[in-house]
């Protein structure tokens, strides 16, 4: 599309439209389009970890308290556990009581039209109508990976404001507003990601303080009381400093390089981040930009981030965008279109409000039921009598979160930061599969029956043992029993 087709189009609007404004609509498109996204896409309920999420706040709310052990498996029953996530859990069950899996698109609809919304709003001020569409397009292109209904989706809209916050205190020459600080403790108890905001501080921080030349001392000062007040906000948690060293903690265990979200891109297919590679490389040999040292370590540092977890390009996508926007806005001749008029016309503002209106009325009029899918083995769950149930299970990996949902104790499920490094690369071993680790297995822990993935190459091994023989299969799951089991 030539740069002139959305500017002749915008003229045409203003023709029919009067009252039409870029930074008025532009904002309020991109939130129906995200609440739409959400409503409407399978792929949003598409992760096992879910469903454990719903029913840690579901726990949290019968006992009044937050977990500090594991109250799901049966491996790792009584073992310490954080639910770092408690808030955004409490919130996902109360959802779910109220509405069901309609109630969770929609709520997480509502929170990706929120940070569409402030996205599309901020770039609009930055950047000229095709820049900005294209930014904001590759900007949640970098979410779409990890466009789960998982408590991370509720930390984005926090990520934005925190961030474009801080850029705008150092580019006024002020200090950090200290009206952030709620924001932050809001984070720490809804996503462990909070960290990575807090990091943001830094470079920031370096920015303005190379740029107060006259009052540096007093810029380091105000910058220093801010992080120290954002760490304490940090540590306003059931879990204290706990949730502080936990990311980290996390992102030390080796396993992680077993798990698909935690694995880098995988670039054999075309890749949102190969994408916002590929149009920045091209801005950058073809327009004279411009970025300070500081945000550039800035950019270095998420580009780091999303080539080695896939899960991170989201944050990519969202800080980059920002972190550009300007110099893109000085590199193809825009200056900043200064900040926009307070609220948007009624016309449109009722116009999207029609429109979100008629979203939730269509997601309504078809409610959501779970069949049978890559996380939910619903129909081979059905042929488990219930006195197997209550036994030992080995389960694959993706049928932990539906197994604890369906109140049954999994051997494993997503909360590998619990079960740890040893037990995970045994499980990896046994699924490989290795006959000598699955003999120890169900020594060990007594298991009775399997439900493992159709695709599984463990299966082939357990149909030749003599002792154990096939329930029931279908395209979803094969479930095993233990011959001569009886109860």
């Amino acid at each position: 599309m030539r740069t002139g087709s959305i500017e002749r189009a915008i003229v045409v609007l203003k023709t029919a439209f009067p009252d039409f404004q870029w930074q008025r609509v532009f904002p309020l498109v991109a939130a129906i389009a995200g609440y739409g996204l959400a409503l409407f896409t399978h792929r949003i309920l598409s992760d096992a970890d879910i469903y454990w999420h719903i029913k840690t706040g579901e726990w949290i709310l019968q006992h009044g308290a937050v977990p500090h052990t594991d109250p799901f498996s049966y491996t790792f029953s009584g073992v310490p556990w954080m639910a770092i996530e408690w808030l955004s859990e409490i919130l996902m069950a109360l959802v779910y009581e109220a509405g069901q899996w309609n109630g969770i698109v929609i709520f997480f609809g509502v929170v990706t039209a929120l940070t569409f919304w402030l996205l599309a709003k901020l770039l609009s001020r930055q950047l000229a109508p095709l820049a900005g569409f294209i930014v904001f397009l590759l900007s949640v292109a970098c979410i779409w990976p990890s466009f789960l209904a998982r408590p991370h989706l509720l930390a984005l809209p926090i990520l934005v404001v925190w961030f474009a916050g801080l850029l705008a205190a150092q580019e006024k020459g002020e200090r950090p507003s200290f009206w952030l600080l709620p924001l932050m403790a809001l984070w720490a108890n809804l996503h462990g990601s909070f960290v990575f905001g807090l990091a943001l501080v830094l470079p920031v921080a370096v920015e303005a303080v190379m740029d107060a030349k006259p009052n540096r001392l007093k810029v380091s000062r105000d910058w220093a009381l801010f992080f120290i007040a954002a760490l304490v906000m940090c540590l306003a948690t059931p879990n204290t400093w706990h949730t502080l060293v936990f990311p980290f903690q996390l992102l030390n265990m080796k396993h992680l390089s077993t798990i698909t979200e935690w694995m880098p891109p995988n670039f054999k297919t075309l890749q949102p981040l190969e994408l916002v590679l590929m149009a920045t490389l091209v801005m950058a040999f073809t327009r004279p930009m411009k970025i300070s040292i500081p945000r550039l370590l800035i950019l270095l540092g998420v580009l780091h981030l999303a080539l080695h977890h896939g899960r991170h390009q989201m944050l990519a996508g969202i800080v980059g965008a920002l972190v550009l926007a300007k110099p893109l806005a000085n590199a193809l001749g825009r200056k900043s279109s200064g900040s926009i008029q307070d609220g948007s016309s009624r016309r449109w503002v009722a116009g999207a409000a029609a429109m979100a209106v008629l979203l939730t009325a269509a997601r309504m009029g078809h409610p959501i039921v779970r069949k049978d899918d890559r996380v939910s083995p619903t129909t081979a769950l059905d042929h488990v009598p219930a006195e197997l149930r209550q036994e030992a299970v080995l389960n694959s990996y993706n049928f932990g979160g539906y197994l604890i949902f369906s109140g049954i104790r999994p051997f494993i499920d997503g909360r590998a930061d619990m079960y740890g490094d040893d037990f995970v690369f045994d499980y990896v071993s046994i699924m490989t599969p290795n006959r000598a680790a699955l003999d120890r297995a169900i020594e060990k822990y007594g298991i009775q029956w399997m439900i493992l993935k159709t695709d599984s190459s463990i299966l082939d091994m357990i149909d030749a043992l003599p002792s154990w023989r096939r329930l029931y299969a279908d395209k979803i799951a094969v479930v095993y029993v233990r011959q001569g089991f009886s109860k």
